[in-house]
């Protein structure tokens, strides 16, 4: 089980913050992490494989978002969670 909180307070920027991207970010990988281990055990949950689908999809867009407005933050956020990164968007 993930400790919502603690994950806020650990990737908040400020008191305040607790829905900036990052902190989206870092709440989704939470929520993927452990969804992947429990369909490690349930192999035939397919609602849960849809909701891990929908989850990574939601993640990688908010993870696009910060990779073009504010990159090295991305570069940091994907190394503090261990985040493969996709190929850089030139524009």
């Amino acid at each position: 089980m993930i400790d919502k909180q603690q994950t806020i307070q650990n990737f908040a920027q400020n008191a305040q913050d607790t829905g900036s991207t990052r902190v989206q970010i870092a709440l989704l990988t939470a929520r993927i992490n452990n969804l992947s281990v429990h369909l490690g055990t349930n192999k035939k949950d397919k609602a849960g494989q849809r909701g891990l689908q929908l989850l990574n999809g939601q993640r990688r867009r908010l993870l696009k978002y910060l990779e073009r407005t504010n990159y090295d933050e991305y570069i940091a956020l994907t190394d503090q969670l261990k985040i493969r990164r996709g190929q850089r968007i030139v524009r």
